[in-house]
């Protein structure tokens, strides 16, 4: 258990006033009332008149037992402690750890509640898309639940946080390119359709391996829509190019796809079978993967799902299929609070009669 703090109560306050008067320092007033001497300095700064021109001048700096507790009062009454407006709302911190057990992130659930205040506890419980709303709930922000979650109240349900890393993360420099991919065509020569994602159906492609210390073989071939963020992955055997070209064969089946951004790994070797179906594809820098950096964001949704120690050998398509699932529903902050499936359907990605995982 943690330390334990009473606040000064009116006797206390008269007590330092009076010890004060009988010449008594900081320090042994302290001692006489068995509190701290930091207490005690702390009180006479923060709660003594004031020296500005709106305090007389025979009361300036002086410490009145009666004002000082008014001041207090006032402080505490005003002051908000982390996580007051969750903590105390048993309908909100409800619908707060439901949408945090289906792995929505705190902006996610303060994005949701800002844009669908008119919805009542039960339906927002239940949300998906086309869900209806009827009655009020109380909005709160993003920070307030960040607050509440490393509180005293919130800590046990930090673990539904996908990402422990709360800085930026340090981009390493540059090192010399290697060539190792022939016919690439750089991230630069990309039509300014697919930079500023005005156009829909331009994808990022990335692998996540199994860890070095599992010896797994087998990885997850991860594809994100630029326009819509819509995610899709598959569990590939090795990392052998022509089992990764045949994802991507695999998606153009599904979906829309008008372009697709690779990184430089040598799965990616094969990338000009696409550009036989009419495909065109672009390389980012070496070293460079911040600049499809949609496909890494959804890489660090999908640790949550499978660690940095997962042997991709293990698992199932069935598991990585119920994981893109939940993350193509949740709403996110960058399409307004929008699902990725939502916006992916309103936006054309999705066709027509087709059969998409996610």
């Amino acid at each position: 258990m943690g330390k334990q703090f009473n606040h000064l109560d009116q006797s206390k306050r008269d007590r330092i006033r009076a010890l004060q008067d009988e010449g008594y320092g900081v320090r042994k007033i302290g001692r006489t009332l068995g509190i701290p001497h930091s207490t005690v300095s702390r009180e006479l700064v923060r709660n003594s008149h004031g020296e500005d021109g709106r305090t007389h001048p025979t009361k300036q700096g002086l410490y009145d037992p009666a004002t000082a507790q008014h001041k207090a009062y006032v402080r505490r009454k005003y002051a908000k402690y982390q996580g007051k407006k969750i903590q105390e709302n048993i309908n909100l911190r409800t619908l707060i750890i439901a949408k945090l057990e289906l792995h929505w992130g705190p902006d996610e659930i303060a994005g949701f509640l800002k844009k669908h205040s008119n919805c009542t506890t039960a339906s927002c419980l239940a949300y998906d898309i086309g869900s209806g709303c009827s009655e009020g709930v109380i909005y709160v922000s993003k920070t307030s639940i960040y607050e509440w979650l490393r509180s005293e109240w919130g800590q046990a349900y930090c673990i539904h946080l996908y990402s422990g890393r709360y800085r930026k993360k340090t981009r390493k420099p540059k090192t010399t390119e290697r060539v190792m991919i022939p016919h690439r065509v750089s991230i630069h020569d990309r039509p300014s359709t697919i930079d500023d994602r005005s156009e829909a159906g331009h994808w990022e492609k990335d692998a996540i391996v199994s860890s070095k210390t599992s010896q797994g073989k087998a990885s997850l071939s991860v594809d994100q829509e630029r326009l819509s963020r819509l995610l899709n992955a598959c569990v590939v055997p090795n990392m052998k190019p022509s089992e990764h070209i045949k994802t991507a064969k695999e998606l153009a089946e599904q979906v829309t796809v008008h372009s697709v951004t690779y990184d430089n790994g040598i799965e990616n070797k094969e990338h000009t079978q696409l550009a036989e179906l009419g495909i065109p594809t672009y390389f980012t820098d070496p070293y460079s993967s911040w600049q499809k950096g949609g496909v890494e964001n959804v890489n660090k949704m999908l640790r949550r799902y499978f660690p940095k120690d997962t042997n991709f050998d293990t698992i199932t398509q069935e598991s990585v299929t119920e994981a893109i699932r939940l993350i193509n529903r949740k709403p996110r902050r960058i399409l307004g609070y929008t699902s990725a499936l939502q916006t992916a359907n309103d936006k054309g990605v999705l066709r027509v009669g087709g059969a998409f995982r996610g």
